[in-house]
């Protein structure tokens, strides 16, 4: 199961279900894919074929979401 959170022109951001515990996003496009960690702070854990300036606007996106971003983790993971 990989809910589909949001999307930004062709990325779309999305989670894996119980994949790790440490709060994350995922996000894929025909360019590429990348692993964004959201706790402690917002910083890029894998990227595939994302160029760099693509990157850091995904990076300012996913920091003006956050808050968006944790409240359907915690929706999607409560234990």
């Amino acid at each position: 199961m990989s809910p589909t959170i949001f999307r930004h022109r062709n990325y779309r951001f999305f989670f894996f279900f119980r994949e790790e515990p440490r709060l994350h996003v995922h996000l894929i496009s025909p360019d590429g894919e990348a692993k964004f960690w959201i706790d402690p702070e917002v910083e890029v854990a894998a990227n595939k074929g994302l160029k760099p300036p693509a990157i850091n606007e995904l990076q300012e996106i996913i920091k003006e979401r956050q808050d968006e971003f944790r409240e359907h983790w915690h929706r999607h993971f409560q234990s």
